[in-house]
């Protein structure tokens, strides 16, 4: 620390800090234009000039580092003096039309120019002169240079922040202009449309079109959680009486201020949506029609004939789903519902379709499956080597994508272990393009490499884990040259991967749902910790295994117990003691079976031994494998709800519809893919009789016997804290408090685990699992010659029941496309555009071919969000032996040209 003096008050400064820094810090305001901590701090705009004794000029603040006796005057009148002449000749050339301008009363430059009394510019800037073209073609973003400072926030905010150098400087003549990518050709350019430029810009020049629908004065901002992606980003959302207008980023721990297309313009359009279920529906047997009906009715009806079906059938022909989008306090009630009234343990949530894999492998494996290490920790702090396997974060978690790009952007060397071309393989220093379905040999050549040359971290395996002799005896086999075979790679390039890996003091393994999704999806996450606990990268800063969970509350879903096998906190349904205590917790014996799986129900419900389903905000007949498949067992069924947002494809199999509420019209948490359990917030209240979906779960459990309380969501959080150890010492007072706190937290004074298995693994020593590559369950043949695999795309998210009510996304992308390789292409006379027919043995769609190399020869890909083409009619309902996660990823298609 140093000690300085700004305006006669002392200040201890950390050394290499600047005066702007220390000045913060004392509580002491100066003004800044250009400056963005962290991101910008090039002293442009010389607004926050400060006088130091025994310097002949004024400094900038924002870059001028802190000295040892340094006396600083930041209100003196040659300061006060210069930042009136600095904003007279930025408003040179600045319009002044204030009251048609979209940042009229959150604007800097006249926030500063107001306080500093300047009403108009005593100069005719140069700049003024010349006629500027509003570009505003794109759909959410304009920018306007008559209103540009050209203070480089949006640059610097592009490029070191996003990490995608979108926006660019040029020159016009001798001026220096901005480049921004808003004009016809928009999309043409790199521009992900996040709109952190916009938010970035202190005046008027770079905004979003829905900021000219209110002023500020007109709204309130409630903090809350992106419903989107596992990242778990924090954001405002701007309300404007009871009408949700705008999304505003905050500084959260997984986001530090970013927020995606998605979680910026995909959050608010579908809460207003005049297609929101608004009451209850019960079908008419006999036309088949859904009827209005009263919520008694609809409440007496959904608990008289699942007690009916229970009584006839017995507890285990029922079944419920958990909805992963809703929160924590909801899900928990759902699965004590069908636990303790509905009397089974059928109850799962849509990480059966994702990241089962992942819990029941680094379960197995580490004793705990979630991910290990925080989302931060893993793309910054000097991280020497990020091995990214099976995931495209800048489209399914763009948030972390662009951290994943800084990192990369500093200094951090990327590995990508990927079928496609993604974004991120241009910056990678390899990129192993390995065939569908083969990351179990990927990972075994990868130890064969390290075993085989002495790069192992002996002592870690010796002290902290056990079954390394029979995986080093069973990867011996896996040489470099046979692995490149199996996954059609270049073995020089494995033998690279597996020593830079190795090498590296801090490297994370992240990876995703091309490692989960497959038949030996679990066997693939066990090998992925096989890796990481050969070099003794787990319990350690920026290193562990990552998985990115899909959708917002999938953690969630699973620590809260909607699984077959699990009770909140991953509590075994098998532990006679965990039985025990919950049934002493909950007042009712409880069944002490192991439930069915969601992706057991559709086949159990088909052969009737599923009379019952009770869906809660999932659509399976859009997101699981094989619709044909889906939609045969929901017909079977004795009696189907659902409780949803919206007529869904799977709503319109129901025999009751119930309207839930969206996140931003309740209260509760979310848990993000790093454990980090986050509050959201109400923000509006929707017209019409939609009702809390932890309210229709107590209402129901009270009709069908069950003497449930009605709690708010906090008095829920305190019911989940007291059976659940790993939550015990989370509470909303914490959490509202400015707690940020990551499971397991034990107790009221307990901050948290931010890194897993630190010093020890959950389950005591960490397991070697012995795994042998598998091939895929369908390989491609003569009839069906290519693997097609699916994913998601940047601008929508799963069966687009949010994103697609945003015009502006569907203007960005709204149609279902296939890619394919250009060889395949040639053979079958198809050229990028055509409209193409793709079949399987279970399916028949029609999509448009985009073709070219993303995709290896005899390989294709597909988004999964498009109903015009939906990729779920096509793919293989084959099941992992573990986990039972349908084969995504590789399924055997034909293409022909339509």
């Amino acid at each position: 620390m140093v000690n300085i003096i700004i305006d006669g008050k002392n200040i201890q400064a950390k050394e290499g800090s600047t005066l702007l820094e220390s000045a913060v810090s004392g509580g002491i305001k100066i003004p800044t234009l250009c400056y963005l901590k962290e991101v910008s701090t090039i002293g442009a705009c010389r607004l926050c000039v400060v006088e130091v004794e025994g310097m002949e000029q004024l400094v900038t603040s924002c870059n001028t580092p802190v000295k040892e006796g340094m006396v600083v005057r930041s209100r003196s009148e040659k300061v006060i003096k210069s930042r009136k002449m600095t904003l007279d000749l930025i408003l040179s050339n600045h319009s002044t039309n204030c009251f048609s301008c979209p940042k009229n009363g959150d604007c800097g430059l006249q926030s500063y120019c107001k306080e500093y009394g300047i009403e108009k510019s005593s100069y005719e800037g140069s700049r003024s002169k010349i006629k500027k073209e509003i570009l505003h073609s794109h759909p959410f973003l304009s920018y306007d240079p008559s209103l540009c400072i050209h203070c480089q926030r949006c640059i610097n905010t592009c490029s070191k922040t996003v990490g995608r150098k979108a926006i660019t400087s040029g020159k016009n003549g001798i001026f220096t202009v901005i480049d921004a990518p808003f004009g016809e050709d928009w999309k043409n350019t790199i521009c992900e449309s996040c709109g952190n430029c916009a938010q970035a810009c202190p005046t008027g020049a770079l905004t979003e079109g829905r900021r000219k629908k209110y002023q500020p004065w007109e709204v309130r901002k409630v903090l809350t959680t992106c419903p989107h992606c596992g990242t778990g980003c924090q954001l405002y959302l701007v309300v404007r009486g009871n009408k949700i207008v705008d999304v505003v980023s905050a500084e959260g721990p997984s986001n530090k201020g970013r927020l995606c297309v998605k979680g910026r313009s995909g959050s608010f359009d579908f809460i207003h949506s005049k297609e929101r279920l608004k009451y209850p529906l019960i079908k008419n047997k006999k036309t088949g029609e859904f009827e209005k009906a009263t919520w008694e009715e609809a409440m007496d009806l959904v608990a008289s004939k699942f007690l009916e079906l229970k009584k006839e059938y017995g507890p285990d022909s029922l079944a419920g789903f958990a909805c992963s989008r809703s929160p924590n306090e909801d899900i928990y009630m759902m699965q004590k519902m069908v636990r303790t009234c509905f009397g089974t343990n059928n109850v799962d949530n849509c990480a059966r379709v994702c990241h089962s894999a992942s819990v029941a492998g680094l379960a197995m494996t580490l004793g705990s499956g979630a991910m290990t290490n925080p989302i931060y920790d893993i793309t910054h702090h000097d991280v020497d080597c990020i091995l990214l396997i099976g995931s495209n974060p800048e489209e399914a978690h763009p948030v972390v994508g662009m951290q994943i790009r800084k990192a990369v952007g500093e200094g951090a060397r990327l590995i990508v272990v990927d079928p496609r071309d993604i974004g991120l393989s241009k910056q990678a220093d390899i990129h192993l393009k390995l065939k569908p379905g083969t990351n179990v040999a990927f990972a075994n050549g990868m130890l064969n490499v390290i075993l085989s040359e002495g790069l192992e971290d002996k002592e870690f395996i010796k002290e902290r884990t056990e079954g390394y002799e029979v995986l080093a005896e069973i990867v011996k086999d896996y040489t470099p040259e046979k692995v490149a075979e199996i996954c059609h790679i270049h073995p020089d390039q494995l033998r690279e991967a597996a020593r830079m890996y190795a090498a590296a003091k801090k490297a994370p393994i992240i990876y995703c749902l091309g490692v989960t999704e497959h038949s030996t999806g679990t066997e693939g996450v066990m090998s992925i910790s096989n890796l990481a606990m050969a070099v003794g990268k787990l319990g350690k800063p920026g290193c562990g295994v990552n998985p990115l969970r899909g959708q917002n509350n999938v953690q969630g879903a699973c620590d809260m117990g909607a699984m077959p096998g699990d009770f909140p906190g991953y509590q075994k349904v098998r532990n006679p003691e965990v039985i025990e205590k919950f049934e002493k917790a909950w007042g009712v014996p409880l069944n002490h079976k192991q439930g069915t799986h969601a992706t057991d129900v559709f086949p159990a419900a088909t052969e009737g031994r599923i009379k019952g389903l009770y869906i809660f905000g999932e659509d399976p007949v859009v997101s699981d494998p094989d619709t044909h498949h889906v939609i045969k067992a929901l017909e079977s069924l004795d009696f189907l709800v659902v409780q949803e947002l919206f007529m869904t494809e799977t709503a319109r199999y129901a025999d009751v519809v119930l309207p839930g509420v969206s996140y931003a019209e309740k209260e509760g948490t979310f848990t993000n893919t790093e454990r980090r359990v986050q509050r959201v917030r109400k923000a509006v209240t929707i017209e019409g009789e939609m009702r809390s979906d932890a309210d229709i779960f107590m209402d129901l459990m009270n009709r069908m016997g069950y003497s449930q309380p009605y709690l708010t969501a906090s008095e829920i959080m305190e019911e989940i804290a007291s059976v659940t150890p790993s939550f015990a010492g989370i509470s909303y007072e914490r959490l509202d408090a400015g707690e940020s706190l990551q499971w397991p937290c034990t107790g009221k004074s307990h901050n948290g685990t931010p890194i897993m298995h630190v010093g020890k693994f959950t389950r005591g020593l960490g397991w070697f699992f012995p795994a042998e590559y598998r091939p895929s369950a369908e390989l491609p043949d003569e009839e069906y010659p290519i693997i097609m695999m699916t994913g998601r795309i940047l601008a929508h998210y799963n069966a687009r029941a949010m994103t697609g009510r945003t015009p502006g996304l569907n203007e960005i992308e709204g149609r279902s496309f296939i890619e394919m390789n250009e060889k395949d292409a040639l053979k079958l006379g198809i050229v990028n555009g055509d409209r193409v027919k793709v079949s399987s043995r279970r399916g028949v769609i029609e999509s448009t071919a985009r073709v070219g190399v993303k995709v290896s020869q005899g390989e294709s890909w597909m988004p999964f969000h498009f109903q015009d083409g939906n990729a779920n009619w096509l793919t293989n309902a084959a099941l992992d032996e573990y986990a039972r996660i349908p084969e995504y990823k590789v399924c055997a298609i034909k293409i022909e040209k339509a």
